[in-house]
């Protein structure tokens, strides 16, 4: 079988520092395979969020096997493509599109990514009760892979009641009433105190939006925490909750495994997602991160 090439690309807003370059086409180079990826950057083109659509029937007539798909254009996707896997359905978000046979078919690996992130780092966390900070597109994806791994009850904080409230709902669709429910952030004190763990699923603690996104003293050694952030992979709550005694999981497996399931939906090849996770840890420049 003669060898073949891959070319795939991400739409997104400011994806310029993005990893997901560099991480497809080491393990590409691992395996033999021959695969570029080209950043598609909104803000370098000039163009709105709108024009995913745009873009994404621009690459594949040009022949790219796929795509990822990320802020601000997860939702917006969707009504461009030709199916949906069911999760992406429930998720109503999609950060992985693959061409097939013509079609547009798109898939969400950021639930797998942060489940095997989970399964992996937090193997006995206890899943009773779970606290969630975010109910962005992060948040979504990541209540949903709670709540696969079999959380009992995920309870969703978010500055906007409104989005915590649709998301509780969306979970409770799809999993069950009774599943999930929506809290503003004054409930978080009662809330932290009966938790089994927090979710982190908010911009607080990149480099760009430095600080802890809730107070500190709020954190208590029977809390297991897990962060979505992963620039940098050791935040100021990983940091805090680690000197509390808390089990931590950082942000770069979430990372990681969404794009070793991604080269997977791309080229049909196994990843070595461990090897995925080293890289990933590499490039985001910290020793020593891993839990």
């Amino acid at each position: 079988m003669p060898h073949r090439s891959y070319l795939v690309g991400l739409i997104g807003s400011g994806i310029g520092p993005s990893l997901s370059p560099a991480l497809h086409e080491r393990e590409a180079d691992r395996q033999g395979l021959r695969l570029v990826y080209r950043p598609i950057d909104i803000d370098t083109l000039g163009v709105p969020p709108e024009a995913v659509g745009d873009l994404m029937r621009a690459a594949r007539d040009l022949g790219f096997d796929g795509l990822n798909i990320t802020h601000p254009c997860k939702q917006l996707v969707i009504e461009h493509l030709d199916a949906l896997t069911p999760q992406a359905e429930a998720l109503g978000a999609v950060n992985t599109v693959v061409f097939e046979d013509g079609r547009a078919v798109g898939h969400n690996t950021d639930v797998t990514g942060f489940a095997a992130s989970f399964a992996r780092g937090l193997p006995d966390a206890p899943l009773g009760r779970v606290v969630q900070l975010g109910a962005g597109g992060a948040g979504a994806a990541v209540a949903h892979a709670t709540l696969t791994l079999g959380a009992e009850r995920v309870t969703v904080v978010d500055a906007l009641p409104e989005r915590a409230a649709a998301l509780a709902g969306s979970l409770n669709r799809a999993f069950g009433e009774g599943r999930a429910a929506a809290a503003p952030p004054e409930r978080r004190t009662e809330l932290l105190a009966q938790a089994d763990g927090i979710v982190h699923a908010t911009p607080t603690g990149m480099a760009a939006h430095p600080g802890l996104p809730l107070p500190a003293e709020l954190l208590h050694s029977g809390l297991w925490v897990a962060e979505v952030v992963y620039r940098p992979l050791e935040t100021e709550l990983l940091r805090t909750a680690r000197a509390l005694g808390c089990a931590t999981l950082d942000g770069g497996g979430m990372a990681a495994f969404q794009a070793a399931d991604a080269f997977r939906l791309f080229t049909g090849r196994e990843p070595d997602a461990a090897r995925m996770l080293a890289d990933l840890t590499e490039l985001a420049g910290t020793v020593g991160a891993s839990n």
